[in-house]
């Protein structure tokens, strides 16, 4: 069973940054696609950013330039790093997962709180 924790999420003012990482029990890490997506309440989760197992990232238009998705498949971890934050980009942030069969996995979340 294949769990994800979250971490990293915090309260920063407008203009700061915040790195999120993303722990991945199990061995499929290396062989999984790697996905941030955010919900505020009362919206859709929506796709942040995402990078494959072979490397290539994509963003959402609303963070490009200003986030960076990573990947540490030695320790089995990925990253969001989250620079020029504005109080849109306030919401929970979660992970997922999705193995070379398609299986999805998602973690508990984490929030970021965007104000000054």
């Amino acid at each position: 069973q294949v769990q994800l924790v979250e971490s990293g999420g915090d309260l920063v003012q407008p203009g700061g940054s915040l790195r999120l990482s993303c722990a991945a029990s199990g061995n499929i890490f290396s062989l999984s696609a790697v996905g941030w997506y955010r919900q505020v309440a009362g919206k859709q989760r929506e796709l942040v950013a995402r990078i494959t197992m072979d490397g290539s990232t994509n963003y959402a238009d609303s963070v490009k330039g200003r986030f960076a998705i990573s990947r540490d498949n030695a320790k089995n971890t990925g990253f969001l790093q989250m620079n020029s934050l504005k109080p849109e980009d306030t919401a929970v942030y979660y992970c997922r997962l999705t193995s070379l069969i398609g299986t999805i996995y998602w973690g508990q979340g984490t929030q970021v709180t965007v104000s000054s």
